[in-house]
């Protein structure tokens, strides 16, 4: 069955249009929902909790109807908000211990479950100290503890690596990795960051000015495709213009070539082509799809971080 499915489902704000006949089904797992800022990932996650009503089209959650059973949806899902909405003069445990009550626990287990969820995502020597004496990292690890303390069988992230640098980002891409495979809990996490989510997720939605570009898994989107990229130390042009002349159909981006792979001899041709011209190769390979090409525009930018 799927996580959650949604029916021509439509938002619409006086004259904006947040969400736009999105049709789509989510399966168990670690899924991304990806686009730029403004594209309507919030606002669906919203409908998905049953916190915003939808102007028409329908949605489910764990096969309940958002427009009538939100509160139960709510009890099995978590949910990490984008936006800082910590209290800062109380402590994580009396924090999270107090959500994981809001989410129906009893006192004794909601004290056990947050002890063992601040320590999962490392903040267990820190979770006595007040929230408002934080870092913006420990900050995301106390919302991602509240979205998780009750058990939930799904959890909706919102831009979790916000306001993170490198190295916090790797950390909480870890750790949202481990959500889906240790604790076999499925995850929907929302970013405009697209090298993240090609890192973590098993499975991408793309959705551009609210409507749906695209749902498939991670790996029908990075595949490899009929390219080889070759880089070499000097005079690429004249690479190109040898590699024409052998039959190969070859396009220059940047310090780049890709050319058009034939078969397995086309390997050949460019190493025995590089050679001839005394030239250093830096490298040949198999080019992949990046994510950032679902959203090119006709100039090649991008409107969301590549990162």
């Amino acid at each position: 069955m799927a996580l959650i499915r949604t029916d021509a489902l439509t938002k619409r704000y006086s004259q904006v249009t947040a969400v736009s006949e999105l049709s789509v089904e989510i399966e168990p797992g670690v899924v991304g929902l990806i686009g730029a800022n403004g594209a309507g990932k919030s606002t669906l996650i919203k409908m998905i909790l049953g916190l915003l009503p939808p102007t028409s089209g329908t949605a489910t959650v764990l096969g309940m109807d958002i427009a009538t059973d939100g509160a139960a949806i709510r009890g099995r899902v978590g949910y990490m908000p984008e936006h800082d909405c910590l209290p800062p003069d109380v402590s994580a445990t009396e924090f999270v211990v107090h959500m994981a009550r809001m989410s129906g626990l009893p006192r004794t287990v909601a004290r056990e479950r947050t002890a063992d969820t601040l320590r999962h995502v490392g903040l267990h020597e820190e979770r006595y100290r007040p929230i408002g004496g934080y870092s913006t990292g420990m900050k995301q690890r106390v919302k991602l503890a509240q979205a998780l303390v009750h058990d939930p069988q799904l959890v909706l992230l919102d831009e979790p690596t916000n306001g993170l640098d490198p190295a916090g980002r790797d950390d909480m891409l870890g750790l949202i990795r481990r959500i889906g495979t240790a604790f076999g809990i499925s995850v929907l996490v929302a970013s405009h960051l697209l090298g993240e989510l090609e890192r973590v997720c098993d499975h991408v939605v793309v959705i551009d000015a609210g409507r749906l570009l695209r749902s498939s898994s991670t790996a029908d989107v990075t595949a490899a495709s009929p390219l080889i990229a070759v880089e070499v130390s000097e005079r690429t042009d004249e690479l190109a213009t040898a590699l024409r002349q052998a039959g190969l159909g070859v396009a220059q981006v940047g310090l780049l070539l890709e050319v058009d792979l034939q078969d397995d001899t086309t390997y050949d041709v460019v190493r025995d082509s590089v050679s001839r011209l005394g030239l250093g190769l830096i490298r040949m390979e198999r080019r992949r799809h990046r994510m950032s090409e679902l959203f090119a525009t006709p100039t090649g930018a991008t409107r969301v971080d590549a990162r």
